[in-house]
């Protein structure tokens, strides 16, 4: 759904925390005004984090066990947030159309389940009725659209901003040594064969008597930028291995290089220009930074918001 239909009404509802000591029962991770967060819920919406993080830490117990329970704090907050926008919703005199629901119930049918039927097999055999399977419809979306209503709304970024965050981080943007190089690329068989390194001096001898490096990059290299003349375009210094960096940043533009043998291939490098380091200019990164100031911005209208709503409601950490 592209749009958000809640209808304020003009009068909103008193709230009185009410609980009981029998709904405060082990298990329970935190109470937000009247509703229980069990460890339960933070397991299950934990899951799928969960399950990635056994594969990539299966050999440290220790980093698994610790990346774990950040996942499960992270998990509650979530949880906790999502109840503190439902019950602002109840209690700043919100209402969704049970029509609204109805629709995004079926849209979710066609989009990942194709049927009703699938559906309720689905559900089924995660042990979830139709029943909750709408309510955690309804959730959802009340969650997105109230977070949308109060946090994602246009953000102006001020040329001044994006120019001060440009000169504060200056670093984040530099480019290292580059060179535009050409390269002929020829393998060897083995480290202790010697035809290839014949081929590499008769072809640096061609290049010497006039042939173009860009022809004889065509005919003979083997490398992935054969049909490119050899071109490697701008290329930085940590791009290439360090035998040849050496060798390609220290060439005077317009030179080749003479025959770099190595164990795997022999290489003979052209390079054509060079550029020192230096930082990315503003007009080219300007996107990159908006982008960042409006999360940063966004993020922070969020925190501002969640706190107000926890100053209006009760909750309660086990």
């Amino acid at each position: 759904m592209k749009y958000f239909r809640l209808i304020l009404l003009l009068a909103g509802a008193v709230w009185a925390p009410t609980f009981s000591r029998a709904e405060v029962a082990d298990g329970v991770k935190a109470v937000v005004n009247d509703r229980a967060i069990s460890f339960a819920e933070v397991e299950e919406y934990t899951r799928p984090a969960i399950e990635s993080l056994r594969r990539q830490y299966a050999t440290q117990p220790d980093v698994f066990q610790q990346k774990l329970n950040q996942a499960l704090n992270d998990s509650l907050n979530q949880l906790v947030e999502r109840q503190l926008i439902l019950h602002s919703f109840d209690t700043e005199g919100y209402k969704l159309p049970e029509s609204l629901i109805d629709e995004l119930v079926q849209e979710r049918i066609r989009d990942r389940f194709g049927d009703r039927v699938t559906l309720m097999k689905t559900l089924q055999a995660q042990g979830i009725t139709f029943e909750q399977f709408r309510k955690q419809m309804r959730e959802q979306y009340i969650e997105s659209a109230l977070r949308n209503q109060n946090v994602q709304r246009e953000i102006s970024i001020s040329p001044f901003k994006v120019e001060a965050y440009y000169r504060a981080n200056l670093d984040k943007f530099k480019l290292e040594d580059q060179v535009k190089l050409r390269m002929i690329v020829l393998t060897k068989a083995d480290a202790n064969e010697t035809n290839t390194i014949k081929l590499a001096r008769e072809i640096q001898s061609k290049i010497k008597d006039g042939a173009k490096f860009t022809e004889m990059a065509t005919v003979y290299s083997q490398g992935s930028q054969q049909h490119q003349a050899g071109d490697w375009g701008w290329v930085e210094r940590s791009v290439l291995r360090k035998e040849l960096a050496e060798i390609a940043f220290a060439l005077p533009m317009g030179q080749v290089s003479e025959v770099i043998d190595m164990p795997d291939a022999c290489y003979l490098v052209l390079v054509e220009d060079k550029k020192p380091a230096q930082a990315k200019p503003l007009t080219e990164v300007r996107p990159e930074i908006e982008k960042t100031l409006r999360v940063q911005q966004q993020a922070k209208l969020q925190n501002q918001w969640i706190e107000g709503l926890k100053k209006k409601t009760f909750i309660r950490y086990f």
